[in-house]
């Protein structure tokens, strides 16, 4: 059983951007694939089980952006 996320993420702008915050994010445990998407500054992760919040905000700080929060699906 996968589970899938939706982050907000502040700053992303363009392509670099996307592949930034996705590299930084894939690098978790558990994680099976990630989409981030500038226009919306949304990140949707697909992992093995929940990810804890603070270690994907700090995978967004490594990137060089903000984690705003989750986003309800």
């Amino acid at each position: 059983m996968s589970v899938s996320a939706v982050y907000k993420v502040s700053g992303m702008s363009c392509g670099h951007c996307e592949g930034a915050v996705s590299g930084e994010i894939s690098e978790l445990p558990g994680v099976s694939s990630v989409k981030a998407v500038a226009s919306t500054g949304e990140v949707t992760v697909i992992s093995e089980a929940a990810l804890d919040e603070e270690a994907v905000r700090a995978a967004v700080d490594e990137a060089g952006f903000e984690l705003v929060g989750t986003v309800a699906v």
